[in-house]
């Protein structure tokens, strides 16, 4: 079984839940792609850095989701998270510098889970339905949707299952 980052969940909302979340630690890949092939693009360093390609040769086991975020002019983030024991000082250095190890700090979000397909335009209507619940709950979010995705590519689209989330501002954190 595939380890999933930990979460709480605070509140159960109509059409999302508010979570906390841990620190935790995760592989990086920044590249310039459209929406539907960044994930195959930076999947390779990624999976060859937790296959024992870092300066350590260590196997990291696989972990989900994997997250992706936009940035303007056509570039996106694709992180695979670490698993939940793993510390700064255990996280082996990537060989690959196209792979960055982040720790990002403990964090609440909204979160939005759906199944069905990857694609961009699903993808961003979620993004747009979490977005308009949380309008209409007053709720307040900062940056851009990230965008979880549990399964991995050769599962049935109508058995997938992914998440929009979004940072909450303090104010609604």
């Amino acid at each position: 079984m595939t380890e999933r980052q930990p979460y709480t969940v605070v509140e159960k909302c109509i059409g999302y839940e508010i979570r906390d979340y841990p620190e935790s630690r995760l592989a990086q890949v920044d590249l310039r792609a459209s929406f539907s092939s960044a994930g195959n693009m930076a999947f390779g360093p990624l999976i060859r850095y937790i296959s024992g390609g870092n300066a350590s040769s260590q196997r990291i086991a696989m972990t989900a989701p994997v997250l992706q975020e936009a940035f303007p002019q056509d570039t996106y983030r694709v992180s695979f998270v670490m698993p939940a024991e793993m510390t700064e000082e255990s996280m082996p250095r990537p060989i690959d510098t196209r792979v960055t190890m982040v720790t990002v700090p403990a964090r609440r979000v909204a979160a939005l889970g759906f199944r069905g397909g990857w694609s961009e335009s699903r993808f961003r209507q979620q993004a747009s339905a979490l977005r308009s619940a949380l309008a209409r709950d007053n709720r307040t979010w900062s940056g851009e949707p990230t965008y979880a995705r549990f399964d991995p590519p050769w599962k049935p689209g109508f058995l997938k299952y992914s998440e929009v989330l979004v940072d909450l501002t303090p104010q609604d954190a």
